[in-house]
């Protein structure tokens, strides 16, 4: 599940080709997950199928209060069922978008949407062994990849699925996976809330994640493929502790969804750095962009408004017409060739190789 942060694609993935809109979507559905999460349930407007992988996301692209917002979110259901298409939203505390969706999207509403799009997705050449670690609200791309699992009745299947949360009322489908459990023969379930508030009577292991737990917990996760989600500081630790288990780095796959990517060094820390000066033709201001520097980030410094949800070339969220000069662009699947060809680029993971002129 995205909150209202970006995107980052882990190490050792492919990256999936762009895909087109889905367009408008119908909402059919909103569902109360726990005391601060959301499922939306859509349809096409048009009819249509959906057709995307597990573990894929949506850009959902949204107005409020007369200004364009997009934001990405992992798709919860499960690809098998092609008529509806689910995502979930965690409210987040100043969250602009999660909070409109939380407080306003109902039933009977349509929205706008770009998708699907990114590649945490399980491997085709992997093993059959997978261990799906999450976090809070990162649990949502490897919901859909266990719903996914039943679905298909893999029952060949073999997965060790850990849920950390904070207490046990935060554990997000809580309720589902004990289900899915029973009925997948393969499927393993560890739910481990920090802390137990709200539930004294909590009758499992309590406490943040280890290595001594991960150890106990998934004596052979080192053959395993693990899949990992959530916030920036369990991923470092799932990194981690998997490593010195003996995992290889191939076989470890994460997506982030509080904009923990590399950051870039600020400008002030490059005194002898060159810099280009990057117009915004529609808004009629020119910055200065240090060499090194994307031009999102500038941009954003200065003050200018521009559409963006992953940062990490993923989503195509803030792809634009370049009318002059030249960029540096280090996209992963969120625009198209042809599209580059035809003078598109994306601001986010662009760095000005000249000065620049941009349609916005």
């Amino acid at each position: 599940m995205a909150t209202d942060s970006s995107l980052q694609t882990g190490a050792g993935m492919a990256v999936a080709p762009h895909a087109e809109a889905f367009d408008q979507l119908l909402c059919v559905d909103v569902h109360d997950e726990t005391h601060d999460v959301k499922s939306f349930t859509f349809l096409s407007s048009d009819g249509k199928a959906f057709d995307f992988e597990a573990g894929q996301h949506l850009s959902l692209e949204l107005e409020i209060d007369g200004l364009p917002e997009s934001r990405c979110y992992s798709m919860s259901s499960s690809p098998a069922r092609r008529k509806a298409i689910t995502v979930t939203v965690k409210r987040t505390e100043g969250g602009r978008v999660s909070n409109w969706l939380h407080d306003n999207l109902v039933a009977g509403m349509t929205v706008k949407a770009m998708g699907p799009l990114g590649a945490f997705v399980r491997p085709a050449t992997a093993p059959a062994k997978l261990a799906l670690l999450s976090g809070g609200s990162g649990i949502t791309p490897l919901m859909s990849i266990v719903r996914d699992i039943a679905d298909s009745a893999q029952q060949a299947a073999d997965v060790v699925f850990v849920h950390a949360a904070r207490t046990p009322r935060d554990l997000v489908f809580r309720d589902e996976l004990g289900v899915l459990a029973n009925r997948l023969k393969g499927l393993r379930l560890i739910l481990l809330p920090e802390q137990v508030t709200g539930e004294p009577s909590w009758p499992g292991l309590t406490g943040r994640l280890s290595k001594a737990f991960l150890s106990l917990a998934i004596p052979d996760l080192a053959e395993r493929v693990i899949m990992c989600c959530g916030p920036a500081p369990f991923m470092q630790a799932v990194r981690s502790f998997s490593a010195e288990l003996g995992s290889p780095a191939q076989n470890y796959y994460e997506e982030s969804f509080d904009g923990a990517g590399v950051e870039e060094p600020p400008a002030e820390v490059l005194p002898q750095a060159r810099a280009f000066k990057v117009e915004f033709a529609k808004q009629s201001r020119t910055i200065e962009v240090a060499d090194g520097q994307t031009v999102l980030s500038s941009a954003k410094k200065a003050g200018i408004r521009l559409p963006s949800s992953c940062a990490n070339g993923l989503c195509g969220t803030c792809k634009s017409k370049l009318v002059s000069g030249s960029v540096d662009m280090q996209h992963n699947g969120g625009i198209r060739q042809r599209e580059v060809e035809a003078g598109f680029f994306l601001p986010c993971c662009s760095k000005p190789l000249s000065d620049l002129v941009i349609d916005r």
